[in-house]
C-alpha cells in the first residue's frame, strides 16, 4: 500500500494580491470558534504572524466561523498549517461549509491533509458554474488531526474576493507595494 505523498504548500497569499485579481476581506466578517485556550484565539489566527496561532480547547469537530454582514462573493480560503510545528495539532481532514446561517451550512469542501507545511488554498468556485461562491457565512471545520491528537492548532486564515474590473474603462493593474496603498478609497 503507497503512503500518501505531502500536501504541497501554495504560494504566498500576498503574493496572489498583488497580481491584482484577489482582495482579502477577512476584516469584514465576524469570527468566532468552538474554542480556544486563553491567548490563542481569532486575534492569534488572523494577526499576519505565522509564529501565534489559534488552539483549540475542546471536543471535535473544532469550528472556525465566519460571518459576514451582508451576501459576500468568495473566491478562495488559505490557510496556514506547520506540520514540523505542530505535529498532532495539526489538521488531517477539514470540512468548508458555506449557508446563511448556522441552521443551513452546507459542506461544499472537504479536505485531506498530509503532514502540511505551508499555505493551503482551497477553492470556493462553484463546481457546476466555475464562479465565486456567494454567501453569508463559512465555516472551517477540522474534523481530525495527524497522530489522532485531539486539539488543533491553525495558524492563519485568510478569505479571498475577486477583484472586479472597473465598468469606467480598463486601468492597468497596481501591482507595486507602493501602488497598492492607494488601490481603495
Amino acid at each position: 500500500m503507497a503512503t500518501p505523498s505531502k500536501t504541497p504548500p501554495g504560494a504566498d497569499p500576498k503574493q496572489l494580491e498583488r497580481t491584482g485579481t484577489v482582495r482579502e476581506i477577512g476584516s469584514q466578517a465576524v469570527w468566532s470558534l468552538s474554542s480556544c485556550k486563553p491567548g490563542f484565539g481569532v486575534d492569534q489566527l488572523r494577526d499576519d504572524n505565522l509564529e501565534t496561532y489559534w488552539q483549540s480547547d475542546g471536543s471535535q469537530p473544532h469550528l472556525v466561523n465566519i460571518q459576514f454582514r451582508r451576501r459576500t462573493t468568495v473566491r478562495m480560503l488559505c490557510i496556514y498549517a506547520d506540520y514540523k510545528s505542530d505535529e498532532s495539532y495539526t489538521p488531517s481532514k477539514i470540512s468548508v461549509r458555506v449557508g446563511n446561517n448556522f441552521h443551513n451550512l452546507q459542506e461544499i469542501r472537504q479536505l485531506e491533509m498530509v503532514e502540511p507545511s505551508g499555505w493551503i488554498h482551497i477553492s470556493l468556485l462553484n463546481q457546476r458554474t466555475n464562479e465565486p461562491i456567494s454567501t453569508f457565512m463559512i465555516q472551517i471545520a477540522v474534523l481530525a488531526n495527524h497522530q489522532n491528537g485531539r486539539d488543533t492548532h491553525m495558524r492563519q486564515i485568510k478569505v479571498y474576493t475577486p477583484v472586479e474590473e472597473s465598468s469606467i474603462g480598463k486601468f492597468p493593474r497596481c501591482t507595486t507595494v507602493d501602488f497598492m496603498m492607494y488601490r481603495t478609497i
